[in-house]
């Protein structure tokens, strides 16, 4: 018999994630996101928010889920931000990302990353490669394997929360849980 409830985060947060926030919050917020979702750009601000009305409360873990069927670029802007992340950018490159949701061909990707005074020769390479590839596509299948079907999709430690009708329910569902 299998004890894991059909919308829980099949895969636990780990060291490889990309968090923001206190490490060891008592609330962890993982987020599944697509850099070219038109919801994800509206929910960065908020999740944002989030974590300044609740400092030291709340963690936010952000994954990869590219929609590429409707979101062509967003797979190469994932890959971007991993590149970033490996070189210590990951949320400025995230904030980026985001700010230029409408500019996300690859040499415009590549100016992101000049503008973030990355090792360019690195992040030639990483990019040609596809280095991180294989890491964005655990994170979309520890989505799938999560039960997540659109993006932005968030996870209250291990659990989905519905923001289907405002990320208010963000909000609500963190400060149900402290309050438990």
């Amino acid at each position: 018999m299998n004890s894991r409830q059909e919308f829980d985060l099949a895969v636990p947060v780990s060291a490889v994630d990309h968090l923001l926030g206190v490490a060891h919050a008592p609330i962890t917020v993982v987020e599944y996101g697509d850099f070219e979702c038109p919801n994800c750009k509206q929910a960065a601000p908020a999740v944002k928010r989030l974590l300044e009305r609740f400092v030291g409360s709340v963690r936010l873990v952000y994954r990869h889920f590219p929609l590429e069927e409707v979101h062509p670029h967003a797979m190469h802007a994932a890959l971007v931000a991993e590149t970033a992340g490996a070189q210590g950018r990951f949320w400025q490159m995230h904030d980026m990302l985001f700010e230029n949701q409408r500019h996300l061909k690859l040499h415009q990707l590549r100016g992101y990353a000049e503008k973030l005074e990355l090792d360019l020769e690195r992040y030639d390479a990483e990019m040609n490669d596809e280095l991180y590839l294989q890491r964005v596509r655990e994170h979309f299948e520890s989505g799938i394997h999560s039960s997540v079907r659109a993006t932005p999709s968030f996870f209250i430690n291990g659990r989905i929360q519905d923001v289907s009708f405002g990320l208010h329910a963000l909000v609500n569902g963190v400060e149900a849980v402290l309050r438990i």
